[in-house]
């Protein structure tokens, strides 16, 4: 068994050998692309140490730069043969090598971020004009990201402000006062410095030990590229000891010393893979030749490291592709195990990603999916959940989206806005609410509440509105205790608002636990463990336990400030729960593929963008600024992302999978892949093209076994639909409005009618068109109501009072009441001059309310009803008949075939079908258009009058009592793309408007 020595390093005089020896120039060592580098790494320890004592391994300081590495390392030590292991530290945990260094530990992140968000929001609130209050998140956090990097790096606010900057339009000014903040932040933290102000100062500190007393025993920096400024410090001060080394990852023998020398300049080379190295060799003054391979492991495919060395030039020597192109030879050999799939959709790569995984979970083989591409990832997961494999993810999830975050996330909102009846729904149908006892109980009542939400109309429950529709719902229960025991629970827990705006920070927190505890408790018991379970519950209560322990940092927060943050802390933070996953299957992100290897790597999502991602905007700084000031150049990220890659590539078998088509566009290949192509296809000679299309043909194999899984067999598409219900079961009564569905969509009455079905109410109603008619209606009629006894009311403001009054209490939402109000006014001045000339031949006798009116066809039993929007009387004892349209009116041809419900009006009120009005001769009946383009359209009487109509209706009705006759959907709809009520239920879409119907009758 490996065991793991103290970490007091041991007197010089226990040496038998040096490590390394003596010489003139710093040691800086390589690995190649494609060697597992912490295996590589520990056969070079033992390949050195090979015939000295086995406590010498001990001696050995060993630097790595992540977690994972050092778990990776001590697992391969474990595995055998027996013996001690290197005292292994971390980048970030320097403090075992300067026993003495007494820096007090560094100040949390969160209150870091605290109290920046109070600087930002203090600026903010005394000068509005730098930024929008909205920002005040996205300010403080782009701004904590740039305090980090000006520690990193060693840069002051002095050198920032000392910027030669001419500026025009203003924005450096601004971005000065930031700045400001930033000075004033660095100059509080005082013996509490941020983690990375820390390590510099502890970097700082150990290279200050070493220059005074030198290490006499190894001590190694493995896996870094130095690409932090304080990072490449540490390297360099390793590389200088007398027993010290650095081990670069992915280091590329294959490229010219020429073409290191051209990678100095950073504006034109940082998103090169290999310029960091170059950096370092620059500071160190080592020329490339002095960097030695560190184990003479080949790698697997020592061809294809050149070949893509040679397509990741830097792009001001890509001619070299002329020159050195040809010389490449065995390029078959060198793409034999390469597949290039391009899908045509995210979807189809997924899936053919998936079924590469699941036959190498057959085969025994050790298969990686590389990617930023969450998505991707996620698809993945899923298509391999179909053959139970659960790949092993090193990202995990999210915690957000886990339950517990969604949960505290909806709870938090409750501060921040009225309650609305889908907010509530949401939290009480979340499986963490009433998780106690009786949680079965809970759910039938959500049920038996939301039905009765949308039946009677609650958009924002309140106590009083939640007891009223509950005694409603009760009286249908046998046993309605319970049921108003747990509406009284419900009232208490959501509809509590205290009407708190604005609050101390741990305020807020404990408000906002003690809420979400109180809901998964339930009404019945006092459990909250629920929330807490787990994983992703142990996460949550760490993300909130760490919120209040650093709340006094906050200071006063609005509701929506804090909802906000609380989302951000939530999102930020990920969870594991590892259930058993596949030990050969495994998903990493870019960093952790660095210290692992496997038999097949598959690098998905290889779309610019994606990978590499397209650097964030700076908010405060251009590259010229910023390589002036000594801060990193948003390349960085890419280049390390090719770093990345190219090491990547370089595995056994590699997949390079991308897909054509994103949900939105065309995609863009990424750059790497574009350069291997274009280089490839560009030698043909030597074999280049023809090995760039068998990758492609392999690629498209795949494709084709993926497209085989997709094929379902299928079953035959719904025919066009025309039920014949039997006669008992067709309706005899309709009301004139349905006559013209009657006519054109048959099939959307058997639904409602003989199905009995009709759409569910909506939780929140919108502001929606048929809201906007029924309001308009009732702004006409209590407008003319009020004007009847009083002609000189009969004016423009009137009509605009009554209608504000009206939209304020009909409609809740502040903007659609001032468009509302805004669109009545441009047609009042219309109305009123129209409605002063009905005035003077006519007076209105009948109202919506009052004007209905029902005729019955006795001699086949068919009753139709109907309601006038208004009827008046002239003095010649004739009736108008009036209906408002909010819309554009039917024409004249349309009424005369399919919109009859004026025409049938006008026979009902002359066959004295309307209570109240004896059978009256109709002068005119009249659609009065209140859109954008008012306009009165009278209906055609003349050419239809009521008895031809009456026999029309006669006649159709009759038809459709007939058993033989169907219910046919959409039969002459207005046009091809408007949209039926039950075409889901018509399965429309498998058929169209061209296919005939296939009547079924039944029974």
């Amino acid at each position: 068994m490996s065991a793991i020595p103290k970490a007091s390093p041991l007197p010089k005089t226990c040496w038998r050998a040096a490590m390394f020896e003596h010489g003139a120039h710093p040691r800086v060592f390589g690995i190649a692309p494609g060697l597992d580098f912490p295996a590589t790494l520990i056969a070079g320890l033992r390949t050195r140490l090979d015939g000295a004592p086995p406590e010498q391994m001990a001696r050995i300081d060993l630097i790595v730069n992540t977690r994972r590495m050092a778990r990776r390392l001590r697992d391969i030590f474990d595995a055998g043969p027996a013996g001690f292991l290197p005292r292994i530290h971390l980048l970030t945990s320097l403090d075992a090598l300067i026993p003495h260094a007494d820096l007090p530990p560094p100040s949390p992140p969160l209150r870091r971020r605290l109290d920046l968000i109070q600087l930002v929001s203090t600026l903010l609130d005394a000068d509005g004009r730098l930024a929008p209050r909205t920002s005040l998140y996205d300010l403080s956090d782009s701004l904590a990201k740039l305090i980090d990097e000006m520690q990193g790096e060693g840069v002051s606010p002095a050198d920032i402000a000392a910027l030669d900057v001419t500026d025009q339009s203003g924005h450096w000014e601004r971005a000065k006062q930031f700045f400001g903040i930033a000075q004033q932040y660095l100059g509080q933290t005082g013996s509490a410095p941020d983690a990375e102000a820390r390590q510099r100062q502890l970097t700082q500190a150990l290279i200050a030990g070493w220059d005074a007393h030198p290490p006499q025993h190894p001590v190694l920096l493995a896996g870094s590229t130095g690409s932090r400024g304080t990072t490449a410090l540490l390297m360099q001060a390793v590389a200088r000891l007398p027993q010290g080394a650095v081990v670069l990852p992915g280091f590329d023998f294959d490229m010219p010393t020429a073409v290191w020398a051209d990678l100095e300049d950073a504006l034109l080379s940082e998103d090169h893979p290999q310029y960091r190295f170059r950096h370092l060799m620059t500071a160190l003054d080592l020329p490339k030749d002095s960097i030695l391979p560190w184990h003479d492991t080949p790698p697997p495919s020592a061809m294809r490291n050149k070949l893509v060395s040679l397509s990741l030039r830097p792009a001001p020597v890509t001619h070299a592709w002329l020159s050195e192109g040809p010389q490449l030879s065995g390029l078959e050999a060198a793409t034999k195990d390469m597949t290039l799939v391009e899908a045509t959709s995210p979807r189809q790569e997924a899936l053919t990603i998936a079924l590469r995984l699941r036959k190498a979970a057959q085969e025994g083989q050790t298969a990686a999916l590389i990617t930023p591409d969450r998505m991707l990832t996620r698809q993945v997961t899923a298509a391999l959940d179909r053959w139970n494999i659960l790949p092993d993810d090193s990202a995990g999830t999210p915690l957000h989206l886990s339950p517990p975050g969604r949960f505290l996330r909806h709870v938090a909102g409750l501060f921040r806005a009225q309650l609305d009846a889908e907010t509530l729904l949401t939290l009480l149908k979340h499986p963490l609410t009433h998780a106690g006892a009786e949680r079965n109980l809970h759910q039938l009542h959500t049920q038996r509440l939301e039905m009765q939400i949308r039946r009677d109309g609650l958009p924002y429950p309140d106590t009083e509105g939640l007891e009223r529709i509950a005694r409603r719902a009760a009286r249908k229960l046998d046993a309605p205790d319970d049921f108003l025991r747990w509406i009284t629970w419900v009232s208490d827990v959501f509809c509590g608002q205290d009407g708190v705006r604005t609050d101390d920070l741990s305020e807020w927190v404990t408000r906002h636990l003690e809420r979400a505890e109180r809901i998964v408790s339930g009404s019945k018991s006092a459990n909250t463990d629920p929330l807490w379970h787990k994983q992703a519950g142990r996460k949550a209560r760490e993300v909130m336990d760490d919120l209040a322990a650093h709340a006094d940092h906050g200071g006063q927060m609005s509701a929506a400030d804090y909802t906000d943050l609380v989302g951000a802390l939530l999102s930020a933070a990920e969870v594991r729960d590892r259930d058993a996953p596949h030990p050969r299957i495994m998903i990493w992100g870019t960093l952790e593929a660095r210290v692992q290897g496997a038999d097949l790597v598959i690098l998905g999502g290889l779309n610019d963008g994606t990978w590499p991602e397209a650097p964030p905007p700076d908010p405060w700084l251009n590259r010229t600024m910023r390589k002036d000031a000594g801060l990193l150049l948003p390349e960085r990220r890419i280049g390390l992302s090719a770093h990345d890659y190219q090491q990547a590539i370089a595995a056994p078998e590699v997949w390079l999978t991308r897909a054509i088509r994103s949900d939105e566009a065309e995609t863009v290949p990424s750059r790497w892949l574009n350069r291997l192509g274009n280089l490839l296809t560009g030698l043909p000679d030597a074999g280049g093209r023809a090995a760039w299309d068998a990758m492609r043909e392999r690629g498209e194999d795949w494709l084709a076994q993926t497209a085989a899984l997709e094929q379902i067999t299928p079953t035959a598409a719904a025919s066009r639909p025309a039920p014949r219900p039997p006669a008992a079961a067709r309706p005899r009564k309709l009301s004139v409005t349905e006559i013209k569905k009657l006519i054109r969509d048959p099939y959307a009455i058997y639904a409602r009618h003989v199905l009995g079905l009709r759409a569910i109410d909506p939780l929140v109603p919108a502001p929606d068109a048929p809201m906007r008619g029924i309001v308009v209606h009732k702004i006409m009629e209590e407008f003319i109501k009020s004007v009847a006894d009083d002609i000189t009311l009969l004016t423009t403001a009137h009509l605009m009072e009554h209608a504000e009054a009206v939209l304020t209490r009909e409609v809740p939402w502040p903007a659609t009441r001032a468009m509302w109000l805004a669109r009545i006014e441009r047609i009042a001045e219309w109305f009123i001059d129209h409605e002063s000339a009905r005035q003077r031949y006519s007076r209105p006798v009948a109202f919506e309310e009052g004007a209905r009116g029902s005729y019955l066809f006795n001699d086949i039993g068919f009753e139709i009803i109907g309601f006038a929007d208004r009827i008046d009387m002239t003095d010649n004892g004739d009736a108008l008949i009036y209906d408002y349209k909010t819309g554009s009116p039917p024409t004249k041809k349309e009424q005369t075939y399919f919109d009859k419900q004026l025409l049938i009006e006008a026979a009902m009120v002359e066959e004295g079908a309307f209570a109240g009005l004896p059978p009256t001769p109709v002068a005119a009946a009249i659609y009065i258009g209140l859109g954008s383009n008012p306009d009165e359209i009278s209906a055609p009487l003349d050419e239809e009058p009521p008895a031809k109509v009456l026999a029309g209706l006669h006649a159709l009705l009759t038809a459709y009592l007939a058993p033989d006759r169907g219910f046919l959907s959409r039969r002459i709809v207005q046009t091809e793309g408007a949209q039926g009520e039950f075409d889901q239920l018509a399965r429309y879409g498998e058929w169209d408007g061209t296919d005939l119907p296939v009547p079924e009758d039944l029974t």
